[in-house]
């Protein structure tokens, strides 16, 4: 389906409405109960579900939208190159573009062999202490994260690998489980060792649809989820107010807002320069990349475009819950309250008031995250600080649209390195504050977990 089909697809959602509710929806009282994204939810479960605007997406910002949507899939090209805008590739780099680790704003995959090439998966490094911040300490030689690729006549950092064992385990009721433990490694590298106690930390690159609603979430509404189950906030650097400020999104909850993580990953990922990080991504030992040729557009991402791509991460729209009338589904929605999950995964709130953008505004929205920081135990730790989130701690990610990522990737890795190959996976990693969830979840009869994980795949 063509951008401008998907487009008005969204802004007619009446029409949609009525050929895709049930004859007889659960839970009738609550007339948000399929809406996962409030007014702004749309409704398709094929291979593009995620490549919508907001349906309630006002004329102001459908131009701006579909010019992020054009920037965020462009492959970029080594500099120099014509026409002017759309060279500045590296000089080191992970991925040519946005969509190589967000394919249909989907979700990356971890590689499934010892060999196999990091697309969607990097590496995140640093050095033993903190930044002037408060942030990791980036190593002196590579940087905050290892860039595997780079553009002719300039050394790639080095070649990043990953091994799997195996790690058998059993349910209460005897049925056998398997859970897979990555080991991470670095070969081949091109500019001297790591630094004394690197830490490494693997990034699965996140599905990108509704995130303009959880940045639209009042801060004290955050805070209040924090009092009531154990949960912390982070608070980071923010660049362009100069200041430290609560973070939301990441893994680690490390970024602040969608505009700076965006910019940061442009420049991180891609070597696509900004106002926000105007410099190449070239730590001073690397003299070829810090000498190699600039594109003649600086920075890279030019004003009009950079602001096309924060209305682009603001404005992607979460699809409508589906299986409304499928009693194990419900039954396991009933069972992911009960056993505790419900307590950081929140399944409801209601945002604030987002400056400029009322389609996101007092919207109820069932996202199934606190945004919060939570132990997960020593099975999930990377050993790596970020800010004030530890070396054990993750952000609850979201659970909304998780249920049709299998259908638009073609398979399903979850947690922060994709190591869970599917829901029960997933649950059976939780240590720490999710111990006692995951215990839960383990002790339950096959009827139960089937029923709990028909659940998050209608989400």
């Amino acid at each position: 389906m063509s951008s401008r089909a998907r487009f008005a697809f969204a802004t007619f959602p009446a029409l949609f409405a009525l050929a895709l509710a049930p004859a007889c929806r659960p839970q009738a009282d609550d007339p948000s109960f399929a809406l996962l994204g409030g007014d702004t939810t749309i409704f398709d479960d094929g291979d593009e579900a995620f490549a919508y605007p907001l349906r309630n997406m006002t004329t102001a910002h459908r131009g701006p939208f579909q010019v992020g949507d054009g920037i965020f899939n462009r492959n970029w090209v080594t500099a120099p190159a014509s026409p002017e805008g759309n060279d500045g590739l590296g000089p080191t780099y992970n991925a040519i573009a946005c969509a190589a680790c967000h394919d249909n704003n989907g979700r990356g995959a971890p590689p499934t062999s010892d060999g196999e090439a990091f697309l969607g998966l990097l590496l995140r490094l640093s050095a033993p202490g903190n930044d002037p911040h408060g942030g990791p300490l980036p190593d002196p030689n590579y940087g905050d994260q290892l860039n595997p690729y780079a553009i002719l006549g300039v050394p790639p950092e080095g070649t990043p690998r990953v091994s799997y064992t195996e790690m058998p385990g059993a349910y209460a009721d005897g049925a056998p489980y398997s859970l897979r433990a990555p080991t991470y490694s670095i070969d081949a590298l091109s500019f001297g060792p790591l630094a004394p106690g690197i830490m490494i930390s693997p990034r699965l690159a996140p599905q990108v649809v509704g995130l303009g609603l959880l940045e639209a979430v009042d801060e004290q509404t955050i805070l209040g989820f924090a009092a009531q189950n154990g949960g912390h906030p982070n608070h980071v650097w923010d660049e362009k107010s100069q200041s430290t400020v609560l973070g939301r999104f990441g893994w680690k909850a490390n970024e602040p807002s969608l505009e700076q993580q965006s910019f940061g990953a442009f420049r991180g990922d891609i070597g696509i320069t900004d106002a926000l990080y105007p410099t190449e991504n070239c730590p001073p030992s690397q003299t070829a990349c810090n000498s190699a040729p600039e594109s003649i557009t600086q920075p890279n991402l030019q004003p009009l475009f950079a602001d096309a791509i924060v209305v682009h991460s603001l404005g992607l729209a979460i699809p409508a819950r589906r299986g409304l009338d499928d009693s194990q589904a419900l039954r396991g929605e009933a069972l992911f309250s009960q056993i505790g999950c419900a307590s950081c995964h929140i399944p409801k709130m209601t945002t604030g008031t987002l400056d400029g953008w009322p389609e996101l505004s007092n919207q109820i929205i069932r996202p199934f995250t606190d945004l919060l920081l939570h132990d997960m135990g020593p099975g999930l730790a990377d050993g790596r600080p970020d800010f004030e989130a530890s070396g054990s701690e993750w952000r609850t990610p979201p659970l909304w649209g998780l249920g049709l990522v299998q259908s638009i990737d073609g398979d399903l890795f979850l947690l922060h390195d994709g190591r869970a190959r599917g829901f029960a996976e997933a649950i059976l990693w939780h240590g720490g504050q999710g111990e006692a969830a995951r215990e839960a979840f383990r002790n339950l009869s096959k009827h139960d977990r089937d029923a709990l994980v028909a659940f998050l795949g209608t989400l």
